[in-house]
């Protein structure tokens, strides 16, 4: 057996305060370069970023290779490349979309092997990433892998308590650019307004007496300290795609 690091799982449910960078370009070695930038995660984005199934398995070995843990969030509804995105050797899912207790289950079922879920077997790289046996790997992937629902529609808030009763599903994730979208009803786009903000702290007071992880994106630095402050321990800041255009913006300016 080969000794591995701690999971993602034991520490956010050690308490620690876990960082992601959110990866949209599908380029592997931006995934690395991340991890030995500093993020404790990477969050490869098949919704909305650029990542398909081949730069997802790439990406998370390089993520694993800069010393990060991987995440990926497959698009809405996709669940069939949620455990295959688990095979992979991705620590933790992010599913969009999640209105119901229906929906979280459905999550669980293709994410957690039985009892739990329906989860077929197949994890081969994910042991190796981790350093572990298959035999090793089947004895806490329920336990050790996460997945989060994420919350970002009206009818997610609605839903939140028997979202976080359903069994096997590990906690949520919060989209506040959607949530305001949806609660304004299309009129904007307003992640760090006070109503959306509000939402979000009850979002975690409510996913920790649970017991559960409780995650959110954030738009900013200013966004990202409250939202600890909340006790959000998973927490998204920084896109790969943002992050080079500004940096690309600086660098040219610097010339004048």
């Amino acid at each position: 057996m080969t000794v591995s690091a701690p999971t993602l799982a034991a520490r956010l449910r050690a308490g620690e305060t876990i960082v992601t960078m959110w990866s949209s370009l599908a380029v592997p070695l931006l995934a690395e370069m991340g991890g030995r930038a500093g993020y404790e995660s990477i969050t490869l984005d098949m919704q909305h970023g650029f990542h398909d199934l081949a730069s997802v398995r790439e990406g998370i070995a390089a993520a694993r290779l800069g010393g990060a843990h991987a995440v990926v969030r497959p698009p809405v509804d996709d669940f069939a490349n949620v455990s295959r995105a688990l095979d992979l050797g991705a620590e933790a899912v992010i599913m969009p979309m999640i209105n119901s207790p229906e929906d979280a289950m459905a999550l669980v079922v293709a994410a957690k092997y039985p009892p739990q879920g329906a989860r077929s077997w197949g994890p081969h790289r994910a042991a190796m990433l981790l350093g572990r046996t298959p035999a090793e790997y089947l004895a806490e992937a329920n336990s050790e892998t996460l997945v989060l629902a994420m919350i970002e529609t009206p009818a997610a808030l609605a839903a939140l308590d028997d979202i976080l009763a359903v069994d096997g599903l590990d906690g949520v994730f919060v989209g506040p650019g959607d949530l305001s979208l949806t609660l304004s009803e299309g009129r904007e786009v307003a992640p760090s307004s006070a109503p959306v903000q509000a939402h979000a702290a009850d979002i975690a007071t409510r996913t920790l007496a649970a017991g559960k992880v409780a995650g959110i994106y954030c738009n900013s630095a200013a966004d990202a300290t409250s939202a600890i402050g909340m006790g959000y321990r998973f927490v998204a800041h920084g896109s790969d795609l943002a992050m080079f255009a500004a940096e690309a913006s600086r660098k040219r300016a610097e010339l004048g």
